[in-house]
C-alpha cells in the first residue's frame, strides 16, 4: 500500500516544499542559484543522501517528491536530477570512504555540485558504443573522448564521466571487451574542455559538449570497483529516469494549474469557458494522465529504495515514458486553453512547449523505452 497511499510524513514534505517553492519567484530560464541555496539549507537538495554524510537519510522516493513539488510550483531544479540523484547515489553506493567524505556532505548541503557525463555524439542511445576510454599510466588514469548534452558543467565543481576500459585479451588472442567505468573529473582539470551548445531551450542550466584530451587523473578518481561495470552505471541511470519523470509531472501540473485558473475565470459567452466540455474534458484527461504517471513513478522509486534494481529498471522506464507523454499533453492542452494568451510571456506557458519535449527525449527516448519493454518485459526479439 505504500506505493498507492502516501504516508503523513510524505504529505507533510509535499506541503512544505510546495509552500517554499511558491514563495520564490519563478526561475525557469533565469539564474536559480539563490533558490538552490535556500532549498539546500532546508535539507531538500540532499534529502536522499545518507545521514552520516550530512544528508536527510531518505531515498529517491523523497527526492523525486521534492522535485515534483518544485516543478508544480513553477520552480524546477534540473540539477537535482544530476547532482544528488545520479552522482550522489553512485558515490553513496560505490564510492570509497574518502570519496564519500569528500563529496557527499557538500553535495547534500548544496555548496558543491556534480554533473554527469555519459552521452556521446556518435553513441546516442547505444551506451555500448561509448568511445571515451580510460587507460592506466603508472599510478594514474588517462581519459580521452567526447561527451555531448551535458547539463550544468559550468556551475559544477566536477563531472562524473562514464568511460570504458579495455579488459585483458582472451587466451585466443582476441582483444578484450570494453567495460564501463566512472571517474570524477574536476572542472579545471588540464585537457578537460567544454563548449556551450546553443539551445532553443529556456532553462537556467546550460548544455555543453565536452572534450577530454588525454586528461590525467589520480588513481582515486575512479569511483568504486573497476570490475563492477554496468551495476554502478545503472545505479545512477535508474534514479535519473525516476527523477526525470518527477520533473515532467511537476511541469505538467504547473501548466494544468495555470490552465484551470484561466478556464474558471475566462468568460466569452454566458459562462466561464471551463464549463464547456470541449475545454473541461481534455483538462480532466490531462489530470488523469499525470496522476497515473505519478503512481508509476512512486512504484519505481519505492522499488529502487528497497534495493530491487531489476524491478526498478522496468518501472523507472515506464514511469519516465508515462510522465513524458503526460507532461507534453498537459502543456499542449494548457496553451490551447489559453488561446493567444498561451503564447504570451505574461502567462509563461509558451516556454514550456519546448521544455516539455525534454521529458520525451532525455535521458532516453520514448522509442528506446518501448524497445526495452518489448524485449525485456514482453519477451519479443530485438530489432537492433
Amino acid at each position: 500500500m505504500t506505493t498507492l497511499i502516501e504516508s503523513d510524513e510524505h504529505k507533510s514534505l509535499r506541503e512544505a516544499v510546495s509552500t517554499f517553492a511558491r514563495n520564490h519567484p519563478r526561475t525557469l530560464g533565469a539564474d536559480n542559484e539563490h533558490f538552490w541555496r535556500e532549498a539546500a539549507k532546508l535539507g531538500y537538495i540532499g534529502v536522499n543522501l545518507p545521514e552520516e554524510y550530512g544528508g536527510g537519510g531518505g531515498g529517491i522516493t523523497e527526492l523525486s517528491l521534492v522535485l515534483e513539488e518544485m516543478g508544480a510550483a513553477g520552480n524546477p531544479l534540473l540539477m537535482m536530477i544530476v547532482s544528488p540523484a545520479i552522482c550522489g547515489t553512485v558515490l553513496a553506493r560505490f564510492g570509497t570512504e574518502a570519496q564519500k567524505q569528500d563529496w557527499l556532505p557538500t553535495l547534500a548541503d548544496g555548496t558543491r555540485m556534480m554533473s554527469f557525463g555519459i552521452t556521446e555524439p556518435d553513441a546516442g542511445s547505444n551506451s555500448h558504443r561509448i568511445t571515451t576510454t580510460a587507460r592506466r599510466d603508472g599510478g594514474d588514469w588517462i581519459l580521452t573522448g567526447r561527451k555531448v548534452f551535458i547539463s550544468g558543467v559550468d556551475i559544477s565543481d566536477a563531472t562524473l564521466v562514464v568511460g570504458r576500459m579495455e579488459t585483458v585479451p582472451t587466451k585466443e588472442g582476441r582483444p578484450g571487451k570494453l567495460k564501463p567505468c566512472l571517474f570524477i573529473v574536476p572542472r579545471d582539470t588540464p585537457g578537460f574542455e567544454r563548449r556551450r551548445i546553443d539551445m532553443e531551450l529556456n532553462a537556467a542550466e546550460k548544455q555543453f559538449e565536452l572534450t577530454l584530451d588525454d586528461v590525467r587523473l589520480p588513481a582515486d578518481a575512479l569511483v568504486g570497483d573497476e570490475d563492477a561495470g554496468l551495476l554502478q552505471l545503472f545505479a545512477g541511470l535508474n534514479p535519473e529516469r525516476i527523477m526525470t519523470a518527477a520533473f515532467g509531472i511537476g511541469m505538467g501540473r504547473y501548466a494544468l494549474t495555470r490552465a484551470l485558473d484561466y478556464a474558471r475565470e475566462r468568460t466569452v459567452w454566458k459562462t466561464p469557458i471551463g464549463a464547456h466540455q470541449a475545454i473541461a474534458h481534455p483538462l480532466a484527461q490531462a489530470h488523469i494522465d499525470l496522476e497515473l504517471a505519478r503512481l508509476m513513478t512512486q512504484k519505481a522509486a519505492h522499488l529502487y529504495d528497497a534495493g530491487d534494481d531489476m524491478g526498478a529498471g522496468e518501472a523507472a522506464n515506464m514511469a519516465k515514458y508515462a510522465a513524458g507523454e503526460a507532461c507534453v499533453k498537459a502543456v499542449d492542452q494548457a496553451v490551447h486553453t489559453l488561446g493567444g494568451n498561451g503564447l504570451t510571456r505574461e502567462f509563461g506557458l509558451a516556454s514550456l512547449i519546448t521544455a516539455s519535449r525534454v521529458a520525451r527525449i532525455a535521458p532516453v527516448s520514448r522509442e528506446m523505452i518501448l524497445n526495452y519493454v518489448s524485449h525485456q518485459t514482453l519477451g519479443l526479439p530485438k530489432s537492433y
